[in-house]
């Protein structure tokens, strides 16, 4: 177990006060990841939250020497996801899921790891009440020995704070949220374009709802297109932070 010396005790304090006590939600991911420089050794980290409910996919990243696009990109080639979106908090080192021979050969790690001269990695997933929240990985060059679980402990000593502030902003945010019928009203959606998101946000893909409605494709795309114009946004992803997905009793109006 790592033995913490006064400073980084100080360190570890400061920070957890900066989680509960930032305001600015950006501003504390930003700052933590400057912090933790003080007491983990890592070379570029990036911080990506969940894209909300039972959508996948990671969205809004903050980073550090980095630029954070490449896990986005290729979230879904990931062969961590089963650990990420499990619901549970966890703090790991990737060698302990796949063998280094073994990662290094897979697309991931070709297309993340090798084009940003990245090795090892450090990876923190947060949730709470069996919600994936978001997830924090540091890499070391290569070149440099692998994370140590004394880093294991360090964070383990935060992933529970740090979750528990994303829960508490993702709640903050979803009351924020426009239900359907008032994002339809204040929107000036017309009838079939509300009809379209309520039923995007039920979960339904692009094919069930062309089945539903008895429209084409290209009908169907322009109907999104439109209500994305009105909503001044330019993804699913920004629909999901914008509309609330539990409004499930919209009713669906020709």
């Amino acid at each position: 177990m790592k033995q913490l010396n006064t400073s980084d005790w100080i360190v570890l304090n400061n920070i957890i006060y900066k989680i509960y006590t930032t305001e600015d939600f950006r501003a504390m991911r930003i700052g933590l990841l400057e912090q933790l420089k003080m007491v983990l050794d890592f070379d570029s980290a990036d911080f990506f939250l969940s894209g909300g409910g039972d959508k996948p996919g990671l969205v809004d990243p903050v980073t550090y020497n980095c630029d954070g696009v490449y896990p986005q990109m290729y979230d879904e080639l990931d062969y961590s996801r089963g650990i990420m979106y499990s619901g549970k908090s966890i703090v790991y080192r990737e060698t302990d899921i796949i063998s280094d021979e073994k990662r290094m050969r897979t697309e991931y790690y070709k297309r993340v790891y090798s084009p940003n001269n990245w090795h090892f990695s450090l990876q923190v997933i947060l949730a709470r009440e069996k919600e994936f929240l978001g997830v924090i990985t540091f890499y070391r060059s290569i070149g440099k020995d692998n994370f140590l679980y004394d880093d294991i402990f360090l964070m383990d000593l935060l992933k529970d704070h740090l979750s528990y502030r994303l829960y508490r902003e993702r709640r903050n945010t979803f009351s924020k949220k426009l239900t359907v019928a008032q994002a339809a009203a204040q929107f000036e959606l017309t009838k079939r374009e509300e009809t379209v998101l309520g039923l995007l946000m039920a979960g339904m893909d692009n094919a069930a709802v062309c089945k539903k409605l008895v429209i084409s494709v290209n009908t169907l795309k322009k109907h999104i297109l439109n209500i994305y114009r009105k909503l001044g946004i330019r993804s699913r992803i920004q629909m999901y932070q914008m509309i609330r997905d539990s409004d499930r009793d919209t009713p669906f109006r020709e």
